[in-house]
């Protein structure tokens, strides 16, 4: 029992080791974007908790695993048979009682910031975006002017409601991590706030057709004021036609 209980011991400070090292090397490999957004800050901390949960996952594992290879080995010569034990009770309520806390705790956190970062804006602003094979219209509501350039006001909340012309799209400003399908017949919405001034690039990521990979769209997050002067200047610029 005073053995077990060493190893024990020696394989609970090599996990809690090899976790550490394990997220280090996740966090260093998986170089995210900047935050964009209010939401980005939000879901990167999910995004680092599950990081944390697979790093303890594998090092629970592969320490369990290469100790008992290196330990437990037969040694040459040694013919008796191992040691006969029962299962114990404890642990196994344990192993299955622990993860299905931690999965219910996961859930819900997502449902929670899921609910957060959909929630309607009093003083949101509204943008229509419009997908087709293989580019993208902007406008306002109400105004017929569009624009292939989507421009957004920085600290203000965003309304997206978005329509297909043809087929399933998907928008997605990887900056700002939120990302919502496009589908056809029907008008779809996604709320967020940019944070960060500066150009970034709208992707498709929804699979829809020969020139998906060009499916792509310039947006610019500008000071409020200039904002509305790109918007005035289009207005005023499709009414003197």
């Amino acid at each position: 029992m005073q053995n077990n209980t060493r190893h024990f011991s020696i394989i609970g400070v090599l996990v809690v080791i090899f976790t550490f090292v394990v997220y280090w090397v996740l966090d260093a490999v998986l170089q995210f974007p900047i935050q964009g957004s209010t939401q980005a800050v939000a879901i990167d901390s999910m995004i680092q908790g599950h990081l944390w949960i697979i790093a303890f996952l594998f090092s629970l594992v592969t320490v369990f695993m290469v100790y008992s290879l290196f330990l437990f080995r037969r040694r040459e010569g040694d013919d008796e048979e191992g040691q006969y034990f029962h299962g114990h009770t404890g642990l196994e309520i344990a192993w299955t009682v622990l993860p299905m806390i931690v999965v219910i705790a996961f859930g819900y956190w997502a449902t929670v910031m899921l609910a957060d970062i959909t929630k309607r804006q009093d003083n949101e602003i509204v943008i229509n975006a419009e997908g087709f094979q293989w580019g993208w219209n902007f406008s306002l509501p109400n105004s017929d002017q569009i624009s292939q350039e989507l421009i957004l006001p920085v600290d203000m909340p965003i309304r997206m409601d978005m329509t297909s012309k043809d087929v399933l799209h998907n928008f997605w400003v990887p900056e700002f991590r939120v990302k919502q399908d496009i589908v056809p017949g029907r008008t779809t919405h996604l709320r967020f706030t940019p944070t960060v001034e500066g150009d970034y690039t709208l992707i498709c990521s929804e699979l829809c057709g020969l020139n998906h990979t060009g499916m792509i769209a310039k947006v610019r997050v500008v000071p409020q004021a200039e904002f509305a002067t790109f918007w005035s200047q289009e207005v005023q610029t499709a009414s003197s036609k």
